[in-house]
């Protein structure tokens, strides 16, 4: 069996179970770990948080840290469209951890989900969290929120709502940048691999792909210069 672990979980369909909004809003949640430590880390959890914690120690392990990779509330927990969404505070109750966050990032989490600056640790783009000896590096890639990451491990980019298989996250909720997207796009995500796997944050147009696949077939992808972006984007 392969040291990597690596779960990918979808609301209202592999937790939150009881949940319709859950379910319609198609977020996945990531455990990431080292099988033979025995440990994990949870990437935006949120929803059902116990769901999620169950599911770990049913593999086997023991989840040691969080990641998140911006600070909406459908990915941190928090209140948003007049519902509350379950998040980082219940994970600290149930099962307490450090919460590693862009450095960017970190005011916006502590703001929606009223964790205090001790709970988080703040990074630096190429930065790593080591979990057993699986490491997870964090790439800065601005646009959806100023301190939007990626999460890049051996094969595989677990990309938010920064990339979906058949779009790119929204640019007009505050902190959005349009030309920030596109630089992240075509520049920093640019280099990496077509036979990486790209692991969204939500469900939309599919779960997973390879990078290749997701560059001929997702339309902003194609996007050839930023003037025609940022009309594409209403600017």
């Amino acid at each position: 069996m392969a040291r990597l672990y690596l779960r990918q979980l979808l609301s209202g369909r592999d937790f939150a179970l009881e949940d319709p909004v859950a379910g319609q809003m198609q977020n996945f949640v990531y455990l990431v770990g080292d099988r033979d430590a025995g440990e994990c880390l949870v990437i935006d959890p949120a929803w059902d948080v116990r769901d999620i914690v169950r599911v770990a120690e049913a593999d086997g392990l023991r989840i040691v840290g969080a990641l998140a990779t911006h600070y909406h509330p459908d990915h941190v927990g928090g209140t948003m469209f007049g519902f509350t969404v379950e998040g980082l505070p219940t994970l600290m109750q149930v099962n307490p951890v450090p919460v590693h966050v862009h450095k960017l990032e970190g005011e916006g989490v502590r703001k929606v989900t009223g964790l205090s600056r001790s709970d988080l640790v703040e990074h630096d783009s190429g930065d790593r969290v080591k979990v057993g000896d699986i490491e997870v590096e964090l790439l800065h890639t601005p646009g959806h929120t100023p301190g939007s990451c990626c999460f890049r491990l051996d094969g595989a980019l677990l990309a938010g709502d920064t990339l979906f298989l058949q779009g790119c996250g929204r640019v007009d909720l505050p902190g959005g940048d349009p030309d920030e997207m596109y630089r992240t796009l075509t520049q920093r995500l640019s280099t990496l691999p077509d036979d990486m796997v790209l692991l969204p944050g939500h469900a939309y147009g599919g779960e997973s792909a390879p990078m290749g696949h997701v560059r001929r077939t997702n339309p902003y992808l194609g996007v050839k210069d930023l003037a025609t972006w940022r009309r594409a984007m209403g600017r």
